[in-house]
This record gives structure tokens, C-alpha cells and sequence, in this order.
């Protein structure tokens, strides 16, 4: 019986060694995996259709677009040239385009209102008003649309249009020099080596 009695408790050491080992062992897998899974890379990707977030923020290096500071409704009463830009965030084609979008605002958003639109934001409706941004949604993205000081459509374009066509639209409605004609447009925030000297 003695005999009996001492190899169950040789029995229930082991078992209980074994059981600290693998309790030891999970909980490093446990933490490696959670190591892991907290310096996993960035999955935002300009070539793919995935939700990263704000897109301006993230391929532009402007988080300041979105939320726009007014809506198109109120922008048009303002009597400011308004730049419409209809996106999504889960887009391709936006991603790549929302640093044009950046540049343009860069130049013109002191005298332009800039308003991008997520078209997940725009319901359905029978009847949109023209100072709401599903009145203009055409169901593709990028859609830029530009409207002078009066209200008037001066360019509704889809697709990824080049910064120079719009800014030809934006010269015009300010009354600038042509591109060819005028100096070259320099972001607020560049140091000109020319203007120190």
C-alpha cells in the first residue's frame, strides 16, 4: 500500500510540473502573439480599395479637409468659390487623388471654400436641391466639382482630374495670370531661397 501511496505522488508531481510547463509555454505564446500582433505593419494601402481612414490625413498629409469647416449649402451663400470633391474612403482612385486635392487647398484655401463629401454620407432621395452635394453626384468618385463666387458650375468633372485643369478654373474665377504668364506658385508653407536673398 506504501508502495502504492508513493507512486501516486510521484505520479501527481509530474503531472503537476507538466502542468506548470505548459502553463509557462502558453503564456509565452500568448504574449508572442500579442508582441506580434502590436508591431504587425500598417495595412493602408494606396493601391487597394480597403477602409484605412481619413484618406487626406493619411495619403495627403492634411487632415484639415475633413470634416469641412462648411457645408456646400453654406458655402454658396457665403458667395466663395467652392470646390465640391465627391469621395469615398474605401477608394482607390480617391486615395491617389486626395493630395491634389491637398495641393489645390494649399493655394486657394484662404480665398475658396473646400468641401469633400463622403458619398456614403449622401442618402437616396427622388429630389436633391442644388446646394446639396447629391444634386452633382454623377455615382463615380473622384468627382470634382468647382463653382465660382455666383453659385455657377464652372467645372464638374469625374475621375482623378490633373491640379492644372483646375487650377486654370481657380485663375480664372480670381482673375489670375495664365500659368505661362505668371510666376511660379509656391505652397504657404515653402521656404523660397529667391525671397531671402
Amino acid at each position: 500500500m506504501v508502495s502504492l501511496w508513493r507512486s501516486l505522488v510521484a505520479f501527481l508531481r509530474r503531472e503537476r510540473r507538466r502542468a506548470l510547463a505548459t502553463a509557462i509555454l502558453s503564456s509565452v505564446l500568448v504574449l508572442l502573439g500579442v508582441f506580434w500582433l502590436a508591431t504587425a505593419p500598417a495595412l493602408a494601402s494606396l493601391e487597394d480599395d480597403r477602409f484605412d481612414g481619413n484618406i487626406f490625413a493619411l495619403y495627403a498629409g492634411n487632415g484639415s479637409l475633413v470634416p469641412p469647416k462648411v457645408t456646400l449649402e453654406q458655402s454658396l451663400k457665403q458667395g466663395k468659390p467652392t470646390l465640391l470633391v465627391l469621395y469615398l474612403e474605401d477608394s482607390r482612385d480617391s486615395k491617389a487623388y486626395s493630395p491634389t486635392v491637398s495641393a489645390l487647398q494649399s493655394f486657394y484655401g484662404r480665398v475658396a471654400n473646400f468641401v469633400p463629401v463622403n458619398t456614403d454620407s449622401i442618402f437616396p432621395a427622388d429630389h436633391y436641391e442644388p446646394t446639396e452635394p447629391g444634386y452633382y453626384y454623377k455615382g463615380l468618385v473622384p468627382q470634382t466639382v468647382l463653382f465660382d463666387a455666383s453659385g455657377k458650375v464652372v467645372l464638374d468633372r469625374v475621375g482623378q482630374v490633373p491640379f492644372e485643369d483646375i487650377d486654370d478654373r481657380f485663375r480664372e474665377i480670381f482673375d489670375l495670370l495664365p500659368r505661362s504668364q505668371s510666376i511660379e506658385l509656391r505652397r504657404a508653407n515653402e521656404i523660397s531661397t529667391e525671397m531671402s536673398q
